[in-house]
C-alpha cells in the first residue's frame, strides 16, 4: 500500500457509513405503510432539485407510491444495506462539487444522492467518461457541461467495503481486513493483439502470423499442405481442435481443385455449407484471394430453402425460428431412426400407401442436361412430389404424443420430456387455419386491418398458421431420399464446415448433391458441436454416402495461446480428447473477475473496453455472451464505446472495433480479443451442452481472454 491511496480507502469507507446510516434514519423514521406526508414530501422536493436530480426523485416517488400500495409482505427497504451502491462519480460543474452513488434503486436523502445506474442520467456520465474528462451532456430539461473528478467501481459484500477499482488503482481488502494495492494497468488487458487474429483479405483462418501481406498458402504446416493435396475423388474429413486450421484446409482444397482442373471442377458449380451467416460470410471473403471465386457459400437455412424450392416448388410460409426444443427433437438422430422406420419404405409401416408415385410414361421426361442441373434454384421437376401429402404425414406423427415418446425415450436423456408437449403444441398452432380463410366472410377490408398497419396475425399465435419450421426442409428431403425419389443437381464438390452441427437430416438431403461422385471436404470437431443432433463421425460419413472417406487430423492449434489452450480443455473435463492439439505459442495471461452481480461486474468491464478500444483501435474484440438477450443488454451499456456493434444474426463486418454477440454467431470465427461477460453457473450450466458451448466461446481468442463472473461463476472455470 503506497501511503498516497490511503486517503481513497477512509474516504470511501466514511461516505459508506454515511450511507448506512443515512438508510437506519430513514427507516425509523418511517412506518411500514408509506404516509402522505412522506409522499407530499418527496413532491416538493422534487420540484426544488436540479433537473439531473430530479429524475431520480421522481423514480423513488413512482415505487414509494407503488410501496402504500402494496401487502405488507411484498414491502420492503428498495436499497440494500448488504450492497447499496457499486460506483461513486463526482462531477464539477462550475463552481460546485457533486458526488453521485449508482446502485440499484434511487435514495436521496440527507445529502446521499443514490442513483439507480440503470435509469437516472447521470449514469451515463460514468459510463462515458473518466477522470479528468470535461464533459456535456443533455439531460431531461437541461444540457449539462463539466469535469469529472473521480470515478470508482466499489464492491460493498455483506456491508462491508472490499473493492475499490479507480482509473489508475485497484485496491481490495484481505480477509484479516488488511488492504492491498496494484496498478490498475494489472486490470487492463494485455497489449499488441491487434492483428493476432486472421481477417478476410488478410490471412486464412488459423494461420496466426502477424504480416498482413503474408500469403497464407505459404504458412500451410506439413499436416495442413498433406490434407489440401488429398486426390480429388476422395471424400475427405478434416478434424481438429479450435484454430487448428480446418477451414483452412477445406477452402483450400476446393480453390486447389478448381484451379487445377476447372473444367471437371468448375467453382460456379462447387457449394460451400456452413451453420451460421457469420461463417458463411467469412467463408465467402477467404476465398476471393486464394481464387474461390463465385463458389457459392450459404448457410445451412438457405441452402435448403433452395433445395427445397427445387424439389417442391413455391414453398408455405417457413417459421425460421421455431422453440428451442422442437427444433432440437426435429434435428435430434431419434426422430432419423423413427422416421425412417415409419416413413422410409414403399409403404408405411402403418400400412398406409407410400406418398410418391411415379409419373405416368407419358409424363416422363428426360434427363435434365448439365446446365439445368447446374441451376440449383430452378422450377421444381415435373412429378406429383406433392409437400403438403408429406406435411401432413409428418404433421400427424408430430402431434402423435406416443410416437414423440418413444423419440425422447430413444434419445438417451439429451431430449427432455417437455420436448414432446411443446411439438405438439407448436404443430397444432401450424396446422390451424390462417386468419385470413377464418376472417374470409368480412368483404371490407379495412376492418381486416391493424391500427398500426401491420397483419393482424402479425406477433401472435395465429402468424404460425399455414407455415412450416425452416427445420422441416431436411425432414422432407430425407423422407424423398429415402424412397428414391430425391433429384437434386450435382454439384462439383461440397464442403460442409462445423460439419458436427449437421444432423442426419442434412447430411442424407445433401447425399443427393455429391450421390454418384462422393467429392466432399468436411471439416469439423465434435468437442465444438453445440446441439444434440451430432450422430458421431462414422454414422454422418455413412449417411453423407462416403463412408469411406480419409481422415486427417491437424495436431496444432494455431489460434489460441497456451494459457486460452489450457482453461479450454479444463473447461470440456471429461469431454476433452485424450490427445490435446499443441499449442503453437505462448500468451497474455487468461483474465478471471469475479463480482457479486451483473451491474458491478459491467461497470467495470465498460471501463475495461473502452480503454482497449482507445489504445488498440485496430483490434478485433469481441464481447461473447452466452444468449442473445444478455448481449443486447450488455451492448445498451457499451453501444457508444467506439461504436460497439450488436451482431445478433451472424453479419459481422470483420472490420476492427467491438462486436457483441452471443456463442451462436460465432462458430468458425477468432477474435484479437474475447470478453464472456457471464461466466456464471446459470449461464453454462454443468451439462455437456454447457461446457461445450463455453469451450467454443472462450476459443475465439487468439491473443487474450476474460472470464468475468457476476455472481456465482461457472464450476468449470479454474
Amino acid at each position: 500500500m503506497t501511503p498516497a491511496l490511503h486517503p481513497a480507502i477512509a474516504e470511501e469507507e466514511a461516505l459508506l457509513a454515511r450511507v448506512h446510516a443515512a438508510l437506519v434514519s430513514r427507516k425509523s423514521r418511517r412506518s411500514n405503510r408509506v404516509s402522505s406526508d412522506e409522499l407530499r414530501e418527496l413532491r416538493d422536493e422534487a420540484v426544488e432539485v436540479r433537473a439531473e436530480d430530479a429524475s431520480g426523485l421522481l423514480h423513488e416517488l413512482a415505487l414509494k407510491q407503488r410501496l402504500r400500495n402494496l401487502p405488507d409482505r411484498f414491502r420492503e427497504n428498495e436499497v440494500s444495506a448488504d450492497s447499496p451502491y457499486l460506483g461513486h462519480l463526482r462531477i464539477r460543474d462550475g463552481n460546485e462539487v457533486r458526488d453521485y452513488l449508482l446502485g440499484h434503486a434511487t435514495f436521496i436523502d440527507d445529502g446521499i444522492r443514490l442513483v439507480d445506474w440503470r435509469v437516472a442520467p447521470v449514469a451515463q456520465i460514468f459510463y462515458r467518461y473518466r477522470e479528468g474528462d470535461s464533459f456535456e451532456e443533455s439531460f431531461p430539461g437541461r444540457d449539462v457541461s463539466g469535469v469529472v473528478e473521480l470515478r470508482r467501481v466499489v464492491v460493498i459484500h455483506r456491508g462491508v467495503l472490499v473493492q475499490i477499482l479507480g482509473d489508475d488503482f485497484a485496491l481490495w481488502r484481505g480477509p484479516d481486513g488488511s488492504w492491498t494495492s496494484e496498478d490498475r494497468a494489472v486490470f487492463a488487458m494485455s497489449p499488441g493483439g491487434a492483428g493476432s487474429a486472421a481477417r478476410p483479405g488478410m490471412l486464412g483462418v488459423g494461420i496466426g502470423e502477424r504480416e498482413a501481406r503474408t500469403d497464407v498458402t505459404a504458412l500451410l504446416d506439413a499436416e495442413q499442405f498433406r490434407a489440401i493435396s488429398t486426390p480429388p475423388e476422395e471424400p475427405l474429413l478434416v478434424l481438429g481442435s479450435a484454430g487448428s486450421g480446418k477451414t483452412t484446409v477445406a477452402l483450400h482444397r476446393l480453390a486447389r481443385l478448381t484451379a487445377k482442373d476447372p473444367a471437371r471442377y468448375p467453382v460456379a458449380r462447387s457449394r460451400v455449407v456452413v451453420p451460421e451467416e457469420g461463417l458463411a460470410r467469412l467463408s465467402a471473403r477467404l476465398l476471393q484471394p486464394i481464387g474461390g471465386g463465385p463458389a457459392q457459400v450459404r448457410t445451412m437455412d438457405s441452402a435448403f430453402v433452395a433445395l427445397a424450392n427445387h424439389v417442391f416448388g413455391k414453398l408455405p410460409p417457413l417459421c425460421m425460428e421455431p422453440p428451442a426444443l422442437v427444433s432440437s427433437l426435429k434435428r435430434h438422430p431419434a426422430l432419423y431412426d423413427a422416421l425412417r422406420k415409419r416413413l422410409g419404405g414403399k409403404r408405411d409401416e402403418d400400412g398406409a400407401p407410400s406418398l410418391h408415385r411415379e409419373p405416368e410414361a407419358s409424363n416422363r421426361k428426360e434427363a435434365p442436361s448439365r446446365e439445368a442441373r447446374a441451376e440449383e434454384s430452378g422450377p421444381a421437376p415435373a412429378g406429383p412430389i406433392s409437400l403438403f401429402a408429406l406435411r401432413r404425414r409428418l404433421a400427424t406423427l408430430f402431434t402423435d404424443r406416443t410416437f414423440l415418446g418413444g423419440v425422447v425415450a430413444a434419445s438417451g436423456g439429451t431430449l427432455p420430456i417437455p420436448a414432446i408437449e411443446d411439438t405438439v403444441q407448436h404443430t397444432m398452432k401450424q396446422l390451424a387455419a390462417t386468419l385470413d380463410r377464418q376472417l374470409a366472410s368480412i368483404t371490407d377490408d379495412e376492418r381486416k386491418q391493424a391500427i398500426d398497419g401491420r397483419n393482424l396475425a402479425e406477433g401472435t399465435p395465429d402468424e404460425l398458421a399455414g407455415s412450416i419450421d425452416v427445420e422441416e426442409l431436411p425432414l422432407l428431403l430425407a423422407i424423398l431420399a429415402w424412397r428414391g425419389a430425391l433429384r437434386l443437381p450435382e454439384v462439383s464438390h461440397l464442403v460442409l464446415d462445423e460439419a458436427e452441427d449437421f444432423s442426419l437430416f442434412d447430411l442424407e438431403a445433401l447425399a443427393g448433391l455429391v450421390r454418384r461422385t462422393g467429392r466432399v471436404t468436411l471439416a469439423g470437431d465434435e468437442a465444438q458441436q453445440t446441439h444434440a443432433s451430432f450422430a458421431g463421425w462414422e454414422r454422418s460419413l455413412a449417411t453423407l454416402g462416403v463412408a469411406g472417406a480419409s481422415t486427417c487430423r491437424l495436431p496444432v492449434s494455431y489460434r489460441c495461446p497456451r494459457p486460452i489452450a489450457e482453461v479450454a480443455r479444463e473447461i470440456l473435463g471429461h469431454l476433452a480428447p485424450q490427445a490435446p492439439a499443441r499449442a503453437s505459442r505462448d500468451g497474455a495471461p487468461v483474465g478471471r473477475f469475479a463480482f457479486p452481480d451483473e451491474a458491478q461486474a459491467w461497470l467495470f468491464l465498460s471501463g475495461a473496453l473502452r480503454d482497449l478500444v482507445e489504445r488498440e483501435p485496430r483490434a478485433s474484440v469481441a464481447v461473447i455472451a452466452h444468449d442473445a438477450a444478455t448481449a443486447r443488454r450488455f451492448h445498451g451499456l457499451v453501444e457508444e464505446i467506439a461504436s460497439a456493434r450488436l451482431v445478433a444474426d451472424g453479419r459481422f463486418t470483420f472490420e476492427p472495433g467491438l462486436d457483441v454477440t452471443d456463442v451462436d454467431c460465432v462458430k468458425g470465427l477468432e477474435f484479437d480479443y474475447v470478453v464472456v461477460p457471464d461466466a456464471t453457473a446459470a449461464a453454462w450450466p454443468e451439462t455437456d451442452d454447457g461446457r461445450r458451448r463455453l469451450h467454443v466461446a472462450v476459443t475465439r481468442a487468439s491473443h487474450q481472454l476474460w472470464l468475468v463472473s457476476p455472481g456465482t461463476a461457472s464450476a468449470r472455470l479454474p
